[in-house]
């Protein structure tokens, strides 16, 4: 995906596969669809989607030009082939050749540049809400994990992350660096969700 100092590729452990984890670290491309797919699915679900995607298009790495261009029926039939790379396979596979289809007309089919001369966190965060898919809260969770485990800080990215942007926090997908933290994100996950329910009761 980027590369550190010594100008290998980034480490993660957020797939919990290392094929799957290998590949979130070199591709920007496959970062950015397992972060889209990653909705009503666990998490490492999702972020394995891009590795089961690219083999069963016949490729180790996934590109937004072929996607883009892809039948829609067969590309869905990737998506759907069981085993299905989501809940929603259907709705996902739209979703996924939707965005391809934006990174090709708005940035050439590369998806790295959408933040790789970002000047600022605000202007990363916003170039991330656009993109189909994303939301605000995708798009900031997806802005911290740039950060945190990519290297991508453009100035006021924590900010511009928001909660997701804190130093030391387990709330997302951008604070998983293995099992134990997995754990915790999760954690954390089921306790929003029950505050969250026992708000809607007292009201």
């Amino acid at each position: 995906m980027t590369k550190s100092d010594n100008g290998k590729d980034r480490t993660v452990r957020i797939a919990q596969r290392p094929e799957a984890d290998e590949l979130l670290g070199r591709s920007p491309l496959a970062a950015l669809v397992g972060m889209l797919l990653d909705q009503q699915v666990p998490m490492e679900w999702a972020f394995a989607g891009p590795f089961t995607l690219a083999g069963r298009m016949g490729s180790d790495d996934l590109d937004a030009q072929e996607i883009a261009a892809y039948d829609p029926e067969a590309f869905t039939e990737l998506f759907t082939t069981k085993p299905a790379l989501h809940r929603y396979p259907g709705a996902m596979a739209k979703r996924v050749q939707q965005l391809c289809q934006y990174l090709v007309a708005e940035y050439g089919g590369d998806a790295s540049a959408v933040w790789a001369d970002a000047p600022t966190g605000t202007e990363l965060l916003k170039r991330l809400n656009a993109l189909p898919g994303f939301g605000t809260q995708k798009a900031q969770i997806f802005l911290a994990l740039l950060g945190k485990q990519f290297g991508v800080r453009p100035t006021g990215w924590r900010e511009a992350a928001g909660p997701y942007g804190e130093e030391g926090s387990h709330r997302s997908v951008a604070d998983i660096t293995g099992p134990d933290s997995l754990a915790e994100v999760r954690a954390y996950k089921q306790r929003a969700k029950a505050a969250a329910r026992a708000a809607g009761r007292t009201k």
